[in-house]
């Protein structure tokens, strides 16, 4: 769900996949991650600020992730 959410268009044919096999995709899985994305929407900075990470360290930081993953 996670690679689903991330790049919803780059990860079809892997969804297409997962379906035929297991032949339906659970949509609660979906909702509690789009509810975990709306969270953070609103308390995301705040949470950051706690930690004492910035916004832009945090950008670098997930940009070199998805990027080690690709």
């Amino acid at each position: 769900v996670l690679f689903a959410v991330i790049d919803i268009i780059g990860n079809i044919p892997i969804i297409i996949d997962l379906r035929q096999k297991a032949g339906q995709i659970q949509a609660k899985a979906s909702l509690i991650v789009g509810f975990i994305l709306i969270i953070f929407l609103f308390i995301g900075e705040q949470l950051l600020s706690i930690i004492g990470i910035d916004v832009h360290s945090f950008a670098v930081a997930g940009s070199l992730i998805i990027f080690f993953i690709a």
